[in-house]
């Protein structure tokens, strides 16, 4: 074992913690303990490297402003649970596939390229961004910004078909 080798004792350790977040905001790892080892060995890894705990499954620079979308949990997670039912990595599943009434299967990568980041990231930041909106949950209230609501509300467990775009983040427009 080398110095950025993880101990089971630590794999496990991280493992519970993310696992107890990730339920308590209604996400679920995946169900495979192996498979969800070898990530999350990955993620220790890279932290250990890179001083974040970066997706294993995706090439880290280092660097923190380039790195932070790739930052575990990903931006691209939820849009990739919506769609595909778990994450890239396939450390985060849906319901469907933890209970094994879906089959995980490759999720495509939705990371633009790195020349794509860094135009985006000069010209807007994620405040002004047309993109991002905010939805409210209409069970608890909970608001959030982004491109699309998650797919549990992580206070009141409601499903994303119970979030709407909040009108009242429509300055100039863009809140729906």
């Amino acid at each position: 074992m080398t110095a950025t080798t993880p101990s089971p004792h630590e794999i496990e350790r991280l493992r519970a913690g993310l696992e107890a977040d990730a339920e308590s905001a209604g996400y679920h790892l995946n169900p495979d303990r192996d498979f969800a080892s070898g990530l999350i060995e990955g993620l220790l890894v890279n932290e250990r490297r890179y001083g974040c705990r970066a997706c294993p499954c995706r090439l880290a620079r280092g660097d923190a402003d380039a790195d932070r979308d790739i930052v575990c949990p990903c931006d691209y997670r939820d849009s990739d649970l919506l769609e595909w039912g778990a994450c890239y990595c396939g450390l985060y599943v849906s319901d469907a596939i933890r209970k094994g009434e879906k089959p995980l299967g490759p999720v495509p990568e939705r990371r633009p390229p790195a020349a794509a980041r860094s135009t985006r990231r000069a010209e807007r930041s994620p405040a002004t961004s047309s993109e991002v909106r905010v939805w409210r949950c209409r069970v608890c209230g909970y608001l959030c910004a982004r491109e699309r609501p998650p797919a549990v509300c992580p206070i009141c467990k409601a499903s994303s078909d119970r979030f709407e775009a909040f009108a009242g983040a429509a300055s100039g427009g863009r809140g729906g």
